[in-house]
C-alpha cells in the first residue's frame, strides 16, 4: 500500500488518490514539534520536508513530483491528459505553476510574515514573494476567464495543483482572491475525492474550518 508522509502539500497528493481510487495510508508528520525526534521518517526524507510517499521500495519527495509518479505508474487516467491532446500544453504549464510559480513564493511570505520575529516580517524577500504570486496568479485568472479548467473543459490534476495553491495563499496571509478564482475553488473543491481527501487529512481540515471563507 501506498504511504503518505505528512499532510501541507501532501494535500495535493492524497487528493489524486481519491482521484484516482488507489488505496493509501496517511501516516502524519508533526512538522511543530521538530522532524529530528521523528526517526522513522527521517529515513524516508533525510531531508526532513514532507510530504514524502513510499510505495514497495520506492521513495520520492516533492508533491508534485509524486503525483506525476502516481499517474504514471498506475494510469493511464483521464487526469493526466495524452501528450498529443491539444490540452496537454495547458496541463502541463498549470500542474507545475500550481507549485513553481504560486505556492513556493508565498511559501517566502508566509514564513516571514508568520514565522520571523516581528521587526523581521515586513522585508524585500516576503514582499517579492507576494508580488511574484500576483503576478503568476495573472495566468490562472487569464485562463479562468477562456474555460472552467487550467487545461480547458475538464477537470486534471492541475487543477488539485492550483486549488492547492490558491487555498494556501488565503489561508495563510488572507490573500484576497477574486471571485473568479473563488468561483474556481467552488467547482474545484466540490468534488467528492475533494471531500474524502479532507476527511482524510484532519490537520488540513481543522485548519481550513478554523479560517473559512470571506464574507
Amino acid at each position: 500500500m501506498i504511504t503518505v508522509f505528512g499532510e501541507g502539500r501532501g494535500f495535493r497528493v492524497v487528493w489524486l488518490l481519491e482521484e484516482m481510487g488507489l488505496p493509501y495510508r496517511l501516516r502524519p508528520v508533526d512538522m511543530l514539534a521538530g522532524v529530528e525526534n521523528d526517526p522513522e521518517f527521517l529515513a524516508i526524507n533525510p531531508a526532513g520536508f514532507i510530504p514524502a510517499i513510499q510505495d514497495g521500495d520506492d521513495i520520492m519527495v516533492e508533491s508534485i513530483a509524486i503525483m506525476e509518479y502516481l499517474m504514471g505508474r498506475y494510469g493511464p487516467t483521464p487526469l493526466a491528459p495524452d501528450p498529443r491532446d491539444p490540452v496537454f500544453a495547458a496541463y502541463q504549464q498549470f500542474l507545475h505553476l500550481g507549485e513553481a510559480g504560486l505556492a513556493t513564493p508565498m511559501f517566502f511570505t508566509v514564513v516571514s510574515q508568520i514565522l520571523a520575529p516581528e521587526a523581521e516580517r515586513d522585508n524585500w524577500g516576503a514582499r517579492k514573494g507576494r508580488a511574484m504570486f500576483t503576478g503568476r496568479l495573472g495566468l490562472v485568472t487569464r485562463q479562468l476567464a477562456r474555460a472552467p479548467y487550467m487545461a480547458g473543459e475538464a477537470f486534471t490534476a492541475a487543477d488539485i495543483s492550483v486549488t492547492y495553491a490558491l487555498e494556501f495563499a488565503h489561508r495563510t496571509v488572507g490573500y484576497a482572491l477574486g471571485e473568479a478564482e473563488w468561483a474556481y475553488i467552488d467547482r474545484t473543491t466540490g468534488r467528492d475525492a475533494y471531500k474524502r481527501a479532507m476527511n482524510t487529512c484532519q490537520a488540513t481540515k481543522a485548519w481550513a474550518e478554523s479560517i473559512g471563507r470571506p464574507a
